[in-house]
C-alpha cells in the first residue's frame, strides 16, 4: 500500500531540524496508524533525483510530520521550504542495525551489550551514527567508549 502527496519541507525555528508534514488523508490511506513505519521517497516535482529512506510518521503540530535528517536533505538535494513529491509505502520489514565491530566488541567487553541491544531501533542508531560519522580515530574512540558509559550508567 502506498500513497504519493506534494508537501512544503519543514524547518522548525531557530534550528536545523526539518520534516516533511503528511495530510491526514495519506495517513488514513496507509491505514491511519498514527505513528507507522514507513518507507519514503522524496524528491523535487517532475523528473530528477529522488532519495528513499526508512522513517516513522510522528504526531506533531496539530498533524502528522515525518523527520527530515540533513544528510537525508543532502541525498535527496532538496531543503527548507522546497515543494517536494513524496511517496509513502507501509514498511513491516525488520528494523536492524549493523553493530560496528569496535563498538561491539566494547560493549561486550564492559558486559553492555545486552543493554545495548534490548534498545529500540532508533535508540540503537543514535548510538551508532555519531561514531560511524567519526573521521578521526580518536574521535571514534572517544565517541565508542561515552556509549559504553552511557549505556552502564556511569
Amino acid at each position: 500500500m502506498s500513497v504519493t502527496f506534494s508537501t512544503v519541507v519543514f524547518q522548525s525555528e531557530g534550528i536545523n531540524a526539518t520534516g516533511l508534514p503528511v495530510p491526514g488523508e495519506a495517513v488514513a490511506a496507509l491505514g491511519g496508524a498514527k505513528n507507522a513505519t514507513v518507507v519514503i521517497t522524496v524528491g523535487l516535482p517532475g523528473p530528477g533525483s529522488t532519495h528513499t529512506y526508512r522513517s516513522s510518521l510522528a504526531s506533531r503540530y496539530g498533524g502528522f510530520i515525518i523527520s527530515l535528517s540533513a544528510q537525508n536533505r543532502a541525498e535527496a538535494k532538496i531543503g527548507a521550504g522546497d515543494t517536494v513529491e513524496v511517496t509513502l509505502e507501509l514498511d513491516d520489514s525488520p528494523r536492524t542495525v549493523t553493530l560496528p565491530a569496535d563498538l561491539e566488541a566494547a560493549l561486550a567487553s564492559a558486559g553492555a551489550l545486552e543493554a545495548f541491544v534490548a534498545l529500540s531501533y532508533s535508540k540503537q542508531r543514535a548510538f551508532i551514527d555519531p561514531v560511524e560519522a567519526a573521521k578521526a580515530v580518536d574521535t571514534r574512540a572517544r565517541r565508542v567508549e561515552k556509549v559504553v558509559t552511557t549505556l552502564r550508567g556511569e
